[in-house]
């Protein structure tokens, strides 16, 4: 019996970006998203507490009924996802999936890149962490790979600031050094900055390719469960779409359904 939803999770309002490109692969399913904005941003917190953050939106997104729940969030993503998967699932949810962005990211990429140089921007943890450095030499050894800490972005985002001159000088300011190594291909590791990415185009000019998770995650996971049909029986499909957030702001609402493209409702999450 279909009765399942997917569950997608980020830090903020970002992850609404991810969704809509899901959601346009994947138009018929029922969907439940988290945003975690009372403790947001998590891109300057330590890996436990990002671990134990994740790990609380995963219990709440199955207790709503999700039958897999996507990170959307690079930075759970790049210091959660592997420890959600390998302790927090087989004792606590054995039958659930939980996916991140940062693997199909970093295979685009290497794809994309033709002169085996490619740019990262993202949060100071995932940079940190230096999980697409790892996940792109898993593929391509040589490959080369340029990262920069971008702090202050999520911020301007949330604040509805992403048209403002600040956030032009900022990124300009991010991007330099990037461009300065010649990079063809530049990874925008962070949900927030696929809602900046005409902007970085202009920036980063025709030379560069730009990955957005928003553009690939979809297809992705319209591919995996084609790949696993045990999963895909169990998803419900009647276009029912529900939003929570750990903080109802009206900026929440007003801005989330612009960056979702759609009026969206959001109710009130409690995570333990």
């Amino acid at each position: 019996m279909r009765e399942k939803a997917i569950g997608v999770f980020d830090s903020g309002f970002g992850g609404l970006d991810i969704m809509k490109g899901i959601v346009r692969e994947l138009p018929d399913y029922d969907f439940v998203y988290l945003g975690d904005t009372a403790r947001m941003p998590y891109g300057t917190r330590s890996g436990q507490i990002i671990y134990d953050f994740a790990k609380a939106a995963v219990d709440f997104l199955f207790l709503k009924n999700c039958e897999l729940v996507i990170f959307a969030c690079n930075t759970a993503s790049s210091d959660a996802l592997h420890r959600i998967q390998v302790e927090h699932l087989p004792q606590n949810h054995e039958d659930k999936r939980v996916l991140g962005v940062l693997i199909p990211a970093a295979e685009v990429a290497c794809q994309l890149s033709k002169n085996n140089k490619i740019g990262v921007i993202a949060t100071s943890s995932t940079v940190r962490s230096k999980s697409f450095i790892r996940e792109i030499t898993k593929i391509i050894p040589g490959m080369k790979i340029y990262q920069n800490a971008c702090p202050l972005l999520v911020p301007l985002v949330e604040a509805g600031e992403q048209n403002s001159e600040m956030t032009e000088i900022a990124l300009r300011k991010y991007l330099k050094p990037l461009l300065a190594k010649d990079i063809d291909t530049l990874i925008l590791g962070c949900t927030h900055y696929g809602i900046l990415e005409a902007k970085i185009r202009k920036i980063a000019g025709r030379k560069v390719r730009i990955i957005s998770e928003s553009r690939i995650i979809g297809g992705k996971l319209k591919d995996y469960l084609a790949r696993h049909p045990e999963i895909e029986t169990r998803l419900a499909k009647n276009k029912k779409r529900t939003f929570y957030s750990t903080d109802l702001t009206d900026n929440f609402r007003r801005l989330g359904s612009k960056f979702f493209g759609d009026k969206i409702e959001v109710e009130k999450a409690e995570l333990r």
